[in-house]
Order: structure tokens, then sequence, then C-alpha cells
């Protein structure tokens, strides 16, 4: 920006960093700079830390960090520090809990005052600038901890060593539980009553997609035959899709809905929730078979495929709820504006259908929904869908000329491991290629990009550069993402890649003395705390995917030892789970694999028309199947006891275990489905 200063931010990669590089304030990075001039001028640091599609970091940001007032104070008396949380998720992590501790909420924009050795004495998410309704301004929170560090500073540093042993105290924290059926049916129990009949969802507003929690009510209701559990999850599904948290215009999903009607969304979009959705409503298609739950998971998959895609096949982060410095302003619309890009007759069907009016539903102006319509009444009128789809189609056209909101086009391992796992998934049980080569080129991509020489994975990329050690969440879902790559290609070269840095992420992030896994590796930056996560919030935690990962390749390569490290993993968080177990949904799911009646397959024979019409059929079943092997001389390899798996009659063999012992061969077709899905 001409004839403006920058500051330090402008020589970083991260969207969030450059979106305060003019600003007044001084900025570092979080780095040894940082803090060594805090103590060298004995100041205390504001650590603030966002991301860039963060709509209230964008309103603090104006009311605030470009504020030549609050810049002056803070450089005078601080060293102020930024930090992007998706590029350094553990530092976020770390005072993300602190803030929760001291004021028992969190958010974004975090903003945590330390002493210079880095522990925290205050905590808070959004300040105004002033206060008002009740709430500390920004400036007067700064003037006066700069007023107590000059005159009783002793408080705080008292403050923030009793903030950190009780940080430490409850990480040693390791009593145990035994979680078994009775805790799954505990955690079904919990979600049947926070339940919400009327608009579905498990909460008040705001209400999360959390499509995890759905996951593991739709495999409860398989294993135990409980449709209610189906019920509710079909419910959920159905009114996220007709709210406005669903992008009826260009398809894809929002954060979160600031209502309880889903009609009123944050407008930003997370790469993660997308791909966790896709799952969902492909897991609902695969038990109902309505063609609802595939065209809505066919119209994520464009989404990201239009919007969301690098050139190199990788896939960026997320888009912003803001444009032109408004939020939702990219997807609103006014009555009049619908009727003159359709036309009369066409704009009021589509007015009429898509809850546009005069008066509007969001500040004078309408977000698109479905929510007072009866889907089925579209679904089965031909005609009227036609019409609708076709104004859809000259909506979206239009919209296109608009401002766009910002994409942050950084490249996270993590969340790329997630996509990954839901396309290759979608691509097998919706028999679509192309899905699963969008699953490849990301896989390609990280491979080439993300991987130190000696192995090591990355956070991120952006601009050429990748940057900060991975940690727990981006090998685990990687890892994910290899798995069910392999099952949908049998492509051994995943599967290796999958035991390979699975072995890794046990070398570098296991508790060999507790159980489960640290959230950063012992070979990097040691922080006030070395924290290990379990609770599955917006996304699961890396520890329940983990979990999720050593079942499979246990079962998968026959290496025992890693179904004594998930033991270990659920012994460590059983403390924690075993009164709310509806929080650790995704640790359900695994337990539920773990302790319920799962099968594993193993398929002899030659690749040919007969065969993959067979596994097709097995995609097509939602059952209680964890893993799915391809037996062949490379997968013997990797699993010794695969020798003896061989097939009969010199036909296809299908060979399924269960309970730690396998069946006799199989080879009539149809009778193997018949045995899988029961």
């Amino acid at each position: 920006m001409q004839g403006i200063k920058e500051n330090r931010l402008a020589k970083e990669k991260s969207p969030y960093l450059l979106q305060h590089k003019n600003n007044p304030v001084d900025w570092y990075s979080w780095g040894e700079e940082a803090f060594e001039r805090a103590k060298k001028e004995d100041k205390p640091i504001l650590l603030s830390i966002g991301y860039s599609t963060c709509h209230w970091c964008h309103v603090m940001e104006k009311e605030s960090f470009e504020d030549e007032e609050v810049a002056n104070i803070l450089n005078k008396s601080f060293i102020s520090i930024k930090v992007d949380r998706e590029e350094r998720p553990d530092i976020d992590s770390v005072y993300m809990n602190v803030c929760q501790i001291m004021t028992g909420a969190g958010g974004w924009p975090l903003n945590i005052l330390l002493t210079p050795d880095k522990k925290p004495f205050y905590a808070g998410t959004y300040f105004p600038k002033h206060s008002r309704y009740g709430m500390i301004g920004f400036t007067e929170l700064i003037t006066n901890v700069s007023n107590m560090w000059n005159k009783d500073r002793e408080k705080l540093l008292s403050k923030s060593n009793e903030i950190v042993d009780y940080m430490h105290s409850m990480n040693k924290h390791t009593e145990k539980n035994l979680l078994d059926n009775e805790t799954i049916n505990k955690a079904y129990n919990q979600f049947t009553n926070d339940f919400d009949s009327k608009y579905g969802g498990f909460s008040r507003a705001p209400k999360f997609p959390t499509p995890h929690n759905l996951l593991f009510l739709m495999k409860y209701y398989h294993f135990n035959k409980e449709k209610k559990a189906l019920t509710m999850c079909l419910d959920t599904l159905k009114s996220m899709y007709k709210g406005g948290i669903y992008d009826h215009i260009g398809g894809g999903f929002s954060r979160y809905s600031t209502d309880e009607k889903w009609l009123v969304p944050h407008f930003e979009k997370m790469l993660y929730d997308n791909a966790l959705l896709i799952i969902a409503y492909t897991d609902a298609y695969l038990i109902t078979k309505d063609n609802l739950y595939k065209e809505i998971v066919h119209s994520i998959i464009q989404y990201i495929k239009r919007d969301m895609t690098s050139k190199e096949g990788g896939f960026y982060s997320a888009e912003d709820a803001d444009s032109e410095g408004v939020e939702g302003k990219f997807y609103i619309w006014s009555y009049n504006e619908i009727i003159s890009v359709l036309g009369n007759e066409q704009g009021e069907l589509f007015n009429k259908h898509y809850g546009i009016t005069r008066k509007g539903n969001f500040e004078g102006l309408n977000i698109p929904n479905l929510i007072e319509n009866d889907l089925e009444d579209i679904v089965q009128n031909k005609e009227l869908k036609d019409s609708l789809n076709s104004s859809i189609e000259k909506l979206f056209n239009y919209r296109k000329d608009r401002v766009h909101p910002h994409k942050d086009d950084k490249i996270i391992t993590s969340w790329n491991g997630l996509i990954i796992a839901a396309l290759a998934y979608a691509g097998r049980v919706l028999e679509n290629k192309s899905y699963i080569d969008m699953a490849i080129n990301s896989v390609e991509f990280i491979i080439s990009n993300l991987i130190r020489k000696d192995g090591r994975l990355y956070i991120r990329y952006r601009e050429k550069e990748a940057k900060n050690l991975g940690i727990l969440d981006d090998y685990a879902y990687l890892i994910w993402g290899l798995i069910e790559l392999y099952e949908s290609t049998f492509e051994i070269k995943y599967l290796e890649k999958a035991i390979e840095l699975n072995s890794d992420m046990i070398n570098l992030f296991e508790d060999k003395e507790n159980g489960g896994f640290f959230l950063y590796g012992n070979d990097s930056e040691q922080l006030i705390i070395r924290p290990k996560e379990s609770y599955d919030g917006a996304m699961p935690s890396g520890n329940s995917i983990a979990a999720y990962n050593l079942l499979r390749l246990s079962r998968m390569t026959g290496n025992n030892e890693l179904n004594n490290k998930l033991n270990n993993l659920i012994d460590a968080f059983s403390h924690n789970v075993f009164n709310s177990p509806r929080y650790f949904s995704f640790l359900m799911m695994v337990l539920l694999y773990n302790t319920g009646e799962s099968k594993d397959i193993v398929i002899v024979g030659e690749r040919n028309n007969e065969l993959d019409n067979f596994i097709n059929k097995i995609n097509s079943m939602f059952s209680s199947y964890l893993t799915l092997i391809l037996n062949n001389d490379e997968i013997v390899k990797l699993n010794k006891e695969l020798e003896s798996k061989i097939a009969i009659n010199d036909k296809p063999t299908i060979y399924i275990c269960e309970n730690f012992s396998c069946k006799e061969p199989i080879n009539d077709i149809n009778k193997a489905l018949h045995e899988i899905e029961y």
C-alpha cells in the first residue's frame, strides 16, 4: 500500500499476518527475536492469535490495531506478536486452553498477555477499543496492565505461575475408567437428550455442523438397530441443507449457524467442515439410497473443485465471511435483484420457494433457504425442480461478477488429509473416479511439497514455501486419507506410506509413559506445556483419528503392537471421556468398532469385471466392515498372515474375519455379500 509504512509482517507468507502488515502496531511474528527484546526492555507481551477468514479478527483490527492511539500504547509498553492459528496450531492450542481456564470460554481473535518467558497472566478474545456493555475496552485493558506491570508486577507474575502450574497438574492426570458398551450407550443417550427435534442439531444457537457426531450416530444405528439414532442424523442433515448455512447458489457449507434454524450462517467456509460433511452425507446416502444426499455430496465436491483447488492439486484452507468489508455481502440478495436476474415468472417462483421477501431475513436482504419447504414436494415435482435448478445456474453466473470474499490460499497438510479421506471414500461409494483422482492429486502434492527430505511433515505450504513442523493432526489426518485411498484404489503405495507415517507419528508424538499422543513432536519447539488433545470439537482430535488409524492398520497389517497402543490411548483419555462421552464422538465411533462385531474383508483373485462388481457392491453397503484388503504378493510383504488366504477352486475368494477369527472362505459372491451385510 503506497505511502503506508509496512511492519515486519510484510516479510511473512501467512495471509493472516500479511493482513496486518500495514498496522501501525510494531508487530513481530512468533520467534526468539520478540522474546529477547521483551526480556531486554523488560516489557510484557501481547500475543494476538487469529486467522485470515475470521470476521471478529477483522473487526478488532479495524477498531484497535489500525488505530494510532492503541498502537502508541502497545509500541511504548508491550512487545506485540501476531500468530496465524492455522500455521501454529500448537501455540493456539496451548493459549486457547489458557483462555478457557481463565474465562470459561474461547474463540478468535485470541488475545493473551504474557511475561517475557511466555507465561500467561491475562486472556480474552475480542475487545472493543473502548469499554461498553460491561466489556472492558482494549485501550483501558492495556493501559491498566502497563501500569500494573510497572507498579504491582508481583501480582501478575504470581498469576502467571499459578496458571502454568495448574495446566501442568491437569496434563499429568492419570486416573483411568473402563470405557465399554455402557459408555457408548451413554454417549448416545446424551445426544438424545440434547437433540433439537424441531430443527435438528444438538445444541442451541450457535449451531455447528460437527459431522463426526453424525458419523458416530449412524454407526450406532447400524450396530444397535436403534432407529432414533438414524432419525436424529437425517433430520439434522436435511435441516442443515435446507438452511442458509448451505450455499444454495454455489454449494458448500459455512462454518456455523448463528440461529437455531440454521438460517443465518457465519458466512466463512472452511475446508475441514466440508470434508467431514462429504463423509456424513455419503453415509446418509449409503443407508437410505436417497439421491438427495448424493446430490449434496456432489455439490460440495463441485464447490471444492471449482473454488478451493490449487493448480498443483492441493486444497486451499478457507473463504472469508466478508467481502467489501461487509459480512455475507457476496451471498445475500434483495427481492428485486432476483426478479431482475430471472424475470418475473421464474423470479417469483424462486423467491417463493427460497424464502426471498421484500422485508428480508438478514439485515434487510435475503439468505436463500428452503426452511419452510418440504423437500419431497420439490424432489417429486420434476418441472419445479428443473425450474429452480435453472434459476440457481443463472444466479450463480450473475453472482460470479460480485467482489468475491478473500480466499486463504495456504495449503494445510492436516485439512488436506481430511479432504483426501472424504474424496477417496465418496469416490468409491458413488463410483466416481474423478473424486478419487482429486484425492490422488492432493497426496502427490503433499509428497512433493510438504515432506522434508528425511520424511518429516510440514504444517503448511504457500508461495513455494513449506513451513513449521507437522503436529499430530497433520500425521493422523493424512494417514486416514491414505488408508481410504488404498481401499479406493488397492494401490499398495498408499498403504505403505500410511504405515511409514504412522511409525513416524509414534516416534515423534507418543506419550510412552501414559499412552496417547502429544500435540507437537519431540523435535519441535517446546512451549510452556506439551498438551495431549482428546476433545472432538469442530474437528475430531488428532488422538481420535490416530486411534481409528491404529485400529485399522493393526487389522490390515496383523501388527498387534498397534492394537496395544490403541488400548493405551483409550486408557489415557478414559477419565476425560467417562462422564461426557458425547463430546468425544469420533473416539466413541472407534470404540464402537473395537467392541462391536466389526468385520475385516480379504479378497483374493485377479481383478476382473466380476471381482470389480463385487467390490462395488461391498462399497455400496453401509455395513460394519472396518477394513477391505485385496490380497496379493505386495500386501503379503506387509502382513505375512495373508499368505494362508489363497484362492479356492481357482475362483475369486472372500475371507470375512470377525472377533479375531476368520470364517470359511467363500466363492459364492452373493453369499459373501449377505455375510458382510449382516
